[in-house]
């Protein structure tokens, strides 16, 4: 629809069409049991982490979170930066991508490392980073149960069958088990 001419319509706009044409065309008595199956807590989860994303966005916290980062691989002899700086990036996105949402943490750091890799003073490739911030971002989001989106879908699927974990269960099973990988 966005390719139509003249039909200036964002895709949340094309969304909400799309769903009232959809409620429109559905057979009521379907219509309740699909909702009744509709993961609410999950969605509106999701939300509010959106919502809180946006704002620490617009606090400039994830660009302050960077620029820290960044300042501590400056401050490191040319020689040992690099390896430095992998390090740096692969730990600080673990941690951050555990707590905060790794979607918008990540879109700002890559924004971090190539004006870091872009620096002719530095002398830093850019590829090694952003394979430590994938790394560490993929990392981080197994560290809790809201640190990756399947983790949050899961915990509300587990609890419809019965099974409810808490965030803390989730964080202590984890620590168990990366304890236990390690010995």
């Amino acid at each position: 629809m966005q390719s139509i001419p003249n039909l200036d319509l964002s895709l949340g706009w094309i969304a909400i069409l799309g769903a009232i044409l959809l409620l429109i065309l559905a057979d009521f008595d379907e219509l309740e049991s699909v909702i009744s199956r509709v993961e609410w807590s999950t969605l509106i989860f999701f939300a509010a982490l959106f919502v809180v994303m946006e704002a620490l966005a617009e606090l400039k916290f994830l660009w302050w979170i960077g620029k820290l980062t960044q300042d501590l691989i400056n401050s490191v002899h040319e020689d040992n930066r690099l390896i430095v700086a992998i390090l740096v990036f692969l730990w600080v996105s673990a941690l951050a991508s555990s707590f905060i949402d790794n979607i918008p943490f990540t879109t700002v750091m890559v924004k971090i490392i190539e004006d870091l890799a872009d620096n002719n003073e530095f002398h830093v490739p850019l590829t090694p980073l952003i394979y430590a911030l994938a790394f560490g971002a993929c990392l981080g989001g197994n560290g809790t149960l809201i640190g990756a989106s399947a983790n949050v879908v899961c915990a509300g699927v587990a609890e419809q069958h019965g099974y409810r974990f808490t965030f803390m269960d989730f964080f202590k099973y984890v620590s168990k088990y990366h304890l236990f990988i390690r010995s």
